[in-house]
């Protein structure tokens, strides 16, 4: 018995959630945000909903590393770092090279560090937060959980582009997809939900937040998912663009005078989406617009458009579905938005009971009794599923 923490690293993040293994019961979790930045806020949830919030000068991450280590002492919540006996880490891209979560060693680092150029944004901040740990608790098992490797089972059909093939045997230009913790988690919680094997499942999974995915799941495996070599592809997210004519990146940087590629992928990645259409990319702020403001109904009608496209092409793809699964922030959330979804698929037979539907994260099967495809509403725990990682990962034996 022992404890572990989940680490999730960003650029000026980082996110924790301890767990007492393997009762996956959680300790604490918090994070400190605005790290290299003059104060930086700092909070901690623990125990009996007892909360820690304070303001701290944190310049680096092994400051905020060595700052979550020592509060969790200060307020009892461990008594030494002793006790931590398992380090699980987020990285976002593992390329090719990774296929499943993995031990960090040296050399897995370097390799990390390799694949910055699929992800630029997270990787490298990825390879921060392990290094901070590695100082700090030099000899804990740390393992790496990528949100690429679920999607390693795609086919080529479905991860190729329809480029040189060259492209993709000399630069790995293929689709690679996101979120496949949270994907694998959802799928694992459904199976036990519908009391039948993963492996004999067909479900499309929903991970509906600021950054959305959506993914096909044939007997436990990701055999299709949105989002490509990137994040930015596949549906319209909060600051996203998702799907594009790659002609209209040309045409726009001539009009807008862009010389940069990197200036037209900023704009993609953080000024469209919901927040491009509608000025907002709050999906809670659209839906109090949308009465009222055609803009924010056309953003939330265009979500959705998006979502029924994939579904549909999915389903046709697997020759039907055993369940919708939807999750995430947008989806566990907004009850609304899962009407929507429901109604606009009730062709394939998807149909949602709206008595069941007014939760709001809670995992549940929201279907009608004669829905010939279920629709379950499943919180996601990515922290969880790296959890158990570390323990599968790093202490085999047990």
């Amino acid at each position: 018995m022992g404890k572990t923490i989940a680490i999730n690293a960003g650029s000026s993040t980082l996110k924790f959630k301890l767990f007492e293994m393997p009762q996956e019961r959680v300790i604490a979790s918090g994070a400190i945000e605005r790290i290299g930045f003059e104060s930086s806020p700092v909070h901690i949830r623990y125990g009996l909903d007892h909360k820690y919030r304070e303001t701290e000068s944190v310049p680096d991450h092994l400051t905020a590393v060595n700052i979550i280590l020592d509060e969790l002492i200060k307020l009892h919540i461990i008594a030494t770092y002793d006790e931590i006996t398992g380090v699980g880490h987020r990285v976002v891209a593992g390329g090719e090279i990774f296929k499943d979560s993995v031990l960090i060693t040296d050399k897995v680092l370097t390799q990390i560090d390799s694949l910055a150029e699929y992800a630029p944004l997270h990787n490298p901040a990825n390879a921060v937060g392990i290094r901070a740990f590695k100082r700090v608790l030099p000899d804990v098992p740390a393992v790496a959980v990528f949100d690429t490797s679920f999607h390693t089972s795609m086919p080529p059909v479905n991860y190729l582009y329809s480029l040189p093939y060259a492209y993709y045997e000399k630069y790995g230009a293929r689709k690679f997809g996101a979120h496949g913790t949270s994907h694998r988690y959802v799928a694992g919680r459904a199976a036990k939900l519908m009391g039948r094997p993963l492996t004999a499942l067909r479900l499309i999974t929903l991970h509906l937040g600021a950054g959305s995915s959506i993914t096909a799941i044939k007997n436990g495996q990701s055999l299709d998912t949105s989002m490509g070599f990137t994040p930015l592809a596949g549906i319209t997210m909060a600051t996203r663009s998702g799907d594009l004519d790659p002609s209209l990146m040309a045409f726009l940087m001539k009009k807008l005078d862009l010389k940069d590629p990197d200036d037209m992928l900023k704009i993609l990645n953080t000024q469209s989406g919901l927040l491009g259409i509608a000025g907002s990319a709050d999906m809670a702020e659209l839906e109090a617009r949308c009465d009222y403001d055609k803009m924010a109904k056309l953003a939330i009608d265009i979500f959705v458009n998006r979502i029924v496209k994939y579904i549909g092409a999915y389903l046709a793809e697997m020759q039907g579905a055993d369940a919708i699964v939807i999750t995430a922030g947008i989806g566990e959330r907004d009850a609304k938005m899962r009407q929507r979804i429901a109604e606009r698929l009730s062709y394939f037979g998807v149909a949602i009971d709206p008595h069941k539907n007014q939760v709001s994260g809670v995992e549940r099967d929201l279907s009608t009794a004669d829905a010939k495809i279920r629709t379950i509403l499943i919180p996601t725990d990515e922290e969880l599923m790296i959890a158990r990682d570390v323990e599968r990962v790093g202490h085999p034996k047990n």
